[in-house]
Order: structure tokens, then sequence, then C-alpha cells
């Protein structure tokens, strides 16, 4: 399993050199392990494209009818037109019945009915071709509804999909292409059979590089996207993304929910006496001693200049006073004259303000930031009443 893994790697790197980490490798494996703006956008995307597979094949099914119309005798015309304009109007329905929501489940949903379409319609035309002798044009048009298999999994490389998921999404397409030579078992040419399922195995394995590749490449963007590239926190806008995702999800469940917005005292005069290049440098400093403190699943996100947004999921009025007395308490660096750097912080938590969007969380959090600026800086203020409270020792 290392050695198929150092193989992957190596090619992956290959085609982009420096864009993914090595502790990102298992993001193409399994996505157990993605974070969940990746998870997100990677769900927008495959059910867009799964709404424009849905959308060309529900217009070019029934198409084909025409020239099934001139090649096969009247009752198998029939019941092939019926099962081609079926299975298109599902295809229509997909297109129809999804949109975007960033849900990985959904995403799984639409590419399931996606492809159980045309795999329910292979194995049923099979089955009705299989019941007629077929001759000369007849028996070449009906040949070319053994390619859909081929078809399908080769589709499956236009989704940015890990290994473990593009095995599962091909499987059942093998299974049916297993399915369709066991139907025809007496009359089966092996050597045909053997070449053509050689042949589907063999483009699964480059759709699936083809999947994890173009993941890759979603993985290295995103990544750039959501980072601060001075400080290597959450950008601005990533971070509204998950404020609004966390804020959903804390509503739905009632949950807590708490930020923090920090900001570093007397910055300007770091540009002002000592330079930009320091000010960079006390910022990167504060960032990373508040990161290599976080707890897991909280997030640090840089709202601009000096300011950072502390999203702390799960974490009540009183949890959250603890968490950032003790960031307090072990520092946020120190300044090029040597002496600390110090922040003012402002606290509120979503229960507790009875606020209805995360935009107004923030405003508070923003406003008692303010008092804490104005009460002496160096210190939290999370009162309810607006009046600045000195952080606890």
């Amino acid at each position: 399993m290392s050695r198929v893994a150092h193989i992957v790697w190596t090619k992956l790197t290959g085609l982009m050199p420096g864009e993914l980490n090595r502790s990102e490798l298992v993001w193409l494996l399994s996505p157990h392990a993605h974070f969940s703006l990746l998870a997100r956008r990677r769900a927008t995307m495959i059910v867009n494209r799964v709404r424009l597979f849905a959308f060309l094949f529900a217009v070019l099914t029934p198409l084909w009818t025409l020239i099934d119309y001139f090649a096969f005798p009247y009752p198998l015309w029939f019941s092939l037109a019926a099962l081609r304009l079926s299975a298109s109007f599902a295809f229509a329905l997909v297109v129809i019945g999804y949109r975007p929501s960033g849900s990985i489940p959904d995403a799984y949903r639409a590419m399931a009915l996606l492809f159980a379409v045309p795999t329910v319609f292979y194995v049923a035309s099979h089955q009705l071709l299989a019941g007629h002798q077929l001759a000369g044009m007849s028996a070449a048009i009906a040949t070319g509804y053994a390619f859909l298999p081929f078809v399908l999994l080769a589709g499956l490389a236009i989704f940015p999909l890990t290994f473990v998921e593009n095995v599962l999404i091909a499987s059942p397409i093998l299974c049916a292409q297993a399915l369709s030579g066991y139907m025809r078992w007496s009359t089966l040419d092996w050597p045909s059979f053997a070449g053509a399922f050689w042949l589907l195995t063999l483009i699964t394995g480059v759709s699936n590089l083809a999947g994890m590749s173009q993941l890759a490449f979603m993985i290295a963007l995103v990544r750039q996207a959501i980072r601060d590239p001075l400080t290597g926190t959450f950008s601005r806008r990533s971070g509204e993304e998950t404020l609004e995702m966390q804020f959903t999800l804390a509503r739905r469940s009632n949950a807590p929910l708490a930020v923090a917005f920090v900001d570093l005292d007397h910055f300007k005069s770091v540009n002002d006496s000592f330079g930009h290049e320091a000010g960079d440098q006390v910022l990167t400093e504060a960032a990373s001693r508040i990161s290599n403190n976080l707890r897991r699943g909280d997030m640090l996100v840089r709202w601009g200049g000096e300011e950072f947004v502390l999203v702390l999921p799960n974490t009540d009025l009183g949890q959250a006073r603890e968490v950032l007395n003790r960031l307090r308490l072990r520092g946020f660096g120190t300044r090029p004259d040597g002496s600390p750097v110090t922040a003012s912080v402002g606290i509120a938590e979503r229960r507790q303000e009875g606020v209805e969007d995360w935009h107004q969380l923030v405003e508070v959090a923003d406003r008692r930031m303010y008092l804490a600026k104005t009460g002496g800086r160096d210190r939290i203020v999370h009162s309810c009443s607006g009046e600045p409270c000195p952080a606890t020792s």
C-alpha cells in the first residue's frame, strides 16, 4: 500500500511540482480528512458537473431513437424508445431536482442517481437486445449499446474524486458489465468479453488518476485561496464562509458558538518606528502563537491589518474566556524593541447575545474589542452590559 501511495504521490507531484504538500496525500485517498471549506467547494463542483452530465444525457438519449427506428423491428424499437424516454425523464429530474448546496452527502446522492440511471438502462436494454436475433445493420447498431459502460467510466474523469470514491462509483458499473456477461453465459464470446472487461478496468484506472489529479489541483487552489499569504491563517473571505456555516450548524442544534475579536495593541507604532517588515514579523509571530495554542476545531482568521477573529465552535462564554485568558497569559510575541505584544479582545457568544446571524455576532465582539481599547488595552471584554472587564490572571 505504501508503495502504491508513493507511486501516486510521485505522479501527482510530477504534474504539479510544489503545489501539493506531502501531508495532504491522504486527502487524495479518502474524503474523511477534508476540511469543511474544501468539502463544500468540492460538493458544489460535483453537483454542477452532475447536472451538466445529466442535461447532456437528457437531450441526447431520446435522439438515438431515430437511429433505432431504422435499425430494429417495431416491437424492439418501441420497447427501446420507451426505455430511452424513461431514462431521459430521469436525467431531467436530476437536472431539475438538484442544486449545489455545499453538502457532500447531497453530492454523493446526485452522483449515485446520475450513474444509476444509465446503468439500469444498460442492463435493461441488453436484456431486450439479447432476446432478438439481429444481423447486418441491426447487429451493428446493437453493438453500440455495449459501449455505454465505457462512456460512464470515462465520464468519471470530470469529477474531483478521491481514490475510494472512484472505486465505489465504478464498482456497480463493472458489476453491471459482469452481469451482462452472465445473462448470455451460454453464447458468451469469452476472449471478446475478457478484452472488453480489461479495457473497462483500464479506463477506470485512468479516470481514477484523472479525478485525483483534479482533486489535487483543487486542494492546492483552495488552500491558496483560503489562507492569508503573510500569516498563514484563514483569509477573511474563507473566514466568513466558515462563520456562516458554523452559525447555521449551531442554530440548528442550539449549540454555543463564540467568536473573539483580537486587535494587536499599538501596532501602528511598530510600522512607524521599525518599518513594515518588522510589522510583518510581529503579525506572523502573533498569528503563530495563537494558532499553536488553539484547540482542535477552533479557527483563526485574519480579518484585516492587525485584526484577527477567533472562531470557537461549541464554546460558551465562560469557556471562551478561559481560552482567551490562556492565550493572553502565554503571550502574543515580542515587539522589535523586546517589549511584549499585547492585544485588546472582545468576546461574544451566539446564545448569550441572542443574535440572528454571524454578522451581528462579530459586530458585538468588535464593539467589545473597541471597549477594551478605550478601557486601557491589554484586556478582554466579555460583559453583556457593555462595560470593559479586565482579564483574570
